[in-house]
């Protein structure tokens, strides 16, 4: 079995996933270009990735199950591992800048006194 022999009942889901999923990463990646502070740029980004890779990574579910017969699940590896890592990821780097703005204004304020 080709690609071109999958039936409808796959291939449409599949399509629909594969452009929902880019979607939602292009979304993402305007959101962080749009908006202006750090806090609010990591949010955007962090769900696109996470809901733009899930679609895509179940449409190759799908499509990789049409063709070997059987159900195909080795992309739910990739899945979890991208939905468990994404959102930590983000809110380690927005305790870091939490972390680091608080030295920065801590310095500032000490060289106000001196």
């Amino acid at each position: 079995m080709t690609i071109a022999d999958l039936p409808w009942w796959i291939t449409l889901p599949a399509g629909l996933l594969l452009i929902v999923g880019g979607l939602l990463t292009l979304l993402g990646s305007f959101g962080m270009l749009r908006l202006s502070h750090f806090y609010s740029r990591m949010h955007p980004p962090s769900m696109g990735n996470t809901l733009g890779t899930g679609c895509v990574l179940i449409a190759s579910m799908l499509v990789a199950s049409g063709l070997a017969h059987r159900p195909v699940i080795h992309e739910l590896l990739i899945t979890v591992f991208i939905v468990t890592t994404s959102p930590m990821t983000a809110m380690l780097l927005m305790r870091a800048a939490v972390h680091r703005s608080g030295a920065r204004a801590q310095r500032q304020s000490s060289a106000r006194t001196e």
